[in-house]
């Protein structure tokens, strides 16, 4: 059974169809990258699939439950669309880190509200905010950023912020990690900080959608890619398969841009 499937995504903003019928599934441990031109529609897919937009018409389903239904009301209660959320880690292009909070606060913070849910919180409340620092350290630790977790995110260079995101996005182990243009706001070498985390996440078996410009990570890395265009699906399957062969003319004329000079 796929960890993910979606089926017949719609969206609309006012009058314009931004996903046109946008089916895939995923396995789990499976890595997909979605690739495509500014506007085609990648960012606006994720973001239905944590439920920030909400689709039009389609199903999402996670480990075979149905969590939403565009012809289902039940499915859309805000109540259970926060639970649903749980399913799905979401790291952000400029991170969205609290500039308020430490690297470790950051990592901590979700995870604290949700114990503040559980019926033995007020008794219990020293030793599972303990748990949850223990945990935050280490997934910092991970990223290898062991020796900044008392630092302000202003205090982090672009790389380590966004590392910090991917240990905050970990923190509630959700099924899916999802990553929206995690390098496109950093430089080269803080570029390579980042996707060096995200290919040990991919050995680790770690279940990813990633929209990305990087080329090369989505061939190498990736074990299936999506090319979107203009809301569509145009073009997905084996990498080597989609960046050597190309079926579709516009997935051409967008990987040649790459490959020029």
């Amino acid at each position: 059974m796929p960890i993910l499937e979606v089926e017949h995504i719609r969206k609309y903003f006012d009058r314009t169809e931004v996903l046109k019928d946008i089916s895939f599934s995923l396995e789990k441990g499976q890595v997909v990258s979605i690739i495509g031109s500014s506007g085609s529609g990648k960012t606006t897919l994720l973001r239905c699939l944590n439920f920030l937009e909400r689709p039009d018409k389609g199903i999402i389903r996670v480990n075979g439950e149905t969590l939403f239904d565009a012809d289902d009301p039940k499915t859309q209660q805000e109540s259970e669309i926060r639970k649903k959320r749980l399913h799905f880690g979401l790291v952000f292009q400029s991170f969205h880190l609290f500039p308020q909070y430490t690297a470790l606060q950051n990592v901590m913070l979700a995870k604290e509200l949700l114990a503040k849910e559980l019926p033995n919180y007020k008794t219990e409340r020293k030793k599972i905010h303990a748990e949850i620092e223990i945990q935050a350290s280490e997934l910092l630790d991970q990223m290898g950023l062991g020796d900044r977790m008392g630092n302000y995110p202003h205090q982090l260079s672009g790389g380590q912020c966004q590392r910090v995101a991917i240990a905050r996005a970990l923190a509630l182990s959700p099924d899916i990690l999802c990553f929206d243009e995690p390098t496109s706001a950093l430089d080269p070498e803080l570029t390579g900080e980042v996707l060096k985390v995200m290919k040990e996440l991919a050995e680790k078996n770690t279940t990813m959608v990633i929209v990305t410009h990087e080329m090369a990570f989505a061939r190498d890395v990736a074990n299936h890619v999506i090319f979107m265009d203009d809301g569509h699906i145009l073009e997905q399957g084996d990498p080597i398969e989609v960046f050597e062969h190309p079926k579709e003319e516009r997935t051409r004329q967008f990987l040649a841009r790459f490959t020029q000079g």
